[in-house]
């Protein structure tokens, strides 16, 4: 490997680590103001790392290597576990006194916004550690939106090369420099951030539970300050706020920019929108219809926990305000369709994404005219723009490595001392960014406490895998990448 390239990438992620670092002393603070012994926790930890950072950042200092497909796959990977690494030492030595396993899984599952948690007592834990973990996530969020419109694109090998394609910007971007792009498209991640909070405040929560959960709900993350999750709200208001950011958060943050510093107000000009919003409403309807029929509460709390709960899951935030493994079978298999789905590419939502699904409809729907009209001539369309042949090897690509992946982590988890239902659906959660299971032990109701190491290490992994979208990951293991 190219020492340049090693160097640069070190230094990059030196600089963010001091970045992290520094957050470290906003839960400091807020312990400190509640007399909470954890505040010299937080304090210690953003003195060492921050100075081990500032240390690396200037050792490492040099001329920048050309832009190169190594480069940003070394890179990317580099500081996603640079984040979890991290975002886990408050962890190990806060009074919690989380293991090494435990701590590296939380961070984990912070900084790719999965939500799945190995944390119990929620309401009674230390103030700071609670918004650590929200601020891990609405890192991760903003995270995860630069490398989708920024960093992805460049590589030309993942779904968000298509993003190009199916966004309704794709013949001009919003802004012509990079540097205003991205200073907008914080401005706007910011103030969801605070609009949320507000709402959520104004609706009954708690100061500090309403900006950590507006930190979690646009960053569709899915960590919560309660136990019961969004179960501890009574309020049917704060849930329909909920519903409303978390489906903001997973849709396209460039539109988003369009609408509120542009005024283009045609959010369908993005044909992953409609989809999306047309896959929520249809498996919405199901999940309401059912509860109701079954008699499980009556039919306007019954929708409204159906709308939350598929919202949640397709978006991948991960919250739950009911305990749905009780809904019976068909509720769960629509569980597990929600929780396949994901968001829109450039946004903060996980999942298989709808622009990948439109794709792999339409290949389809190609095949089979071809059964029909073998000599005709049929492209892959989405609206009026035809779809390069190398983004549907790649959509097919992404299938195929995702179901594989599926496959591949039940079997690990298994082996790790899960039984095999509970293996799949920790895989599927992990995989998808989602968070809660679909088991007693991993579902809403539950945690992740009881998995042996193993099984946090492989799902610690597997959420990797899906927040870089898999290839990004696994092309890391390839020859060629690093063949001069």
């Amino acid at each position: 490997m190219n020492a340049g390239i090693a160097r640069a990438s070190l230094n990059i992620c030196a600089i963010f680590a001091f970045y992290l670092a520094a957050a470290m002393l906003i839960p400091s603070a807020v312990d400190f103001s509640m007399n909470n012994p954890d505040w010299k926790v937080f304090g210690l930890s953003a003195l060492l790392i921050g100075t081990i950072s500032a240390l690396v950042a200037v050792a490492s200092r040099g001329s920048q290597p050309t832009n190169s497909t190594r480069f940003t796959f070394l890179l990317v990977n580099m500081l996603w576990l640079t984040f979890a690494l991290v975002g886990s030492v408050p962890f190990m030595e806060s009074t919690m006194q989380m293991s090494f396993a435990d701590a590296f899984f939380e961070s984990m599952s912070g900084i790719t916004t999965t939500g799945a948690t190995v944390l119990t007592g929620l309401d009674t834990m230390p103030p700071g550690l609670l918004l650590w973990r929200s601020i891990l996530q609405w890192v991760g969020g903003f995270g995860v939106i630069a490398l989708g419109l920024f960093i992805l694109p460049f590589l030309k090998v993942s779904g968000s090369g298509v993003f190009r394609v199916e966004s309704s910007d794709r013949n001009e971007r919003p802004f012509a420099r990079f540097s205003t792009y991205a200073f907008n498209m914080l401005l706007i991640y910011v103030a969801l951030t605070l609009l949320c909070a507000i709402l959520y405040f104004v609706a009954g929560m708690s100061g500090f539970d309403a900006f950590n959960h507006s930190m979690t709900t646009v960053s569709t993350g899915g960590f919560s300050t309660h136990d019961a999750s969004f179960g501890f709200f009574e309020q049917q208001s704060i849930q329909w706020i909920g519903i409303v950011f978390m489906l903001l958060g997973a849709m396209p943050f460039t539109t988003l920019i369009l609408i509120g510093l542009k005024g283009r107000f045609n959010i369908f000009a993005d044909h992953q929108v409609p989809v999306m919003l047309a896959m929520v409403t249809v498996l919405a309807l199901a999940m309401a219809i059912q509860v109701d029929l079954a008699g499980i509460v009556d039919i306007q709390e019954g929708f409204t926990k159906a709308v939350f709960t598929i919202v949640s899951l397709v978006t991948t935030t991960g919250y739950a305000n009911t305990d749905y493994i009780q809904w019976g079978g068909f509720a769960m298999s629509l569980v597990m369709l929600a929780t396949v789905v994901g968001g829109c590419s450039g946004s903060t939502s996980g999942g298989v994404k709808a622009y990948r699904w439109i794709i792999g409809y339409k290949m389809i729907r190609r095949a089979l005219d071809l059964f029909i009209y073998p000599n005709a001539v049929r492209n892959v369309r989405t609206g009026m723009v035809s779809v390069p042949e190398r983004i549907q090897t790649v959509t097919l690509l992404f299938f195929t490595a995702y179901f594989f992946l599926i496959g591949v982590g039940t079997v690990a988890l298994t082996l790790a001392g899960m039984d095999l239902f509970g293996g799949f659906s920790a895989t599927l959660t992990a995989l998808s960014n989602v968070g809660p299971g679909m088991t007693e032990e991993i579902g809403p109701a539950g945690t992740f406490t009881n998995l042996s190491d193993g099984a946090k290490w492989v799902m610690a992994a597997l959420m990797l895998l899906g927040r870089l979208e898999i290839f990004a990951v696994l092309v890391m293991f390839s020859p060629a990448l690093w063949r001069y």
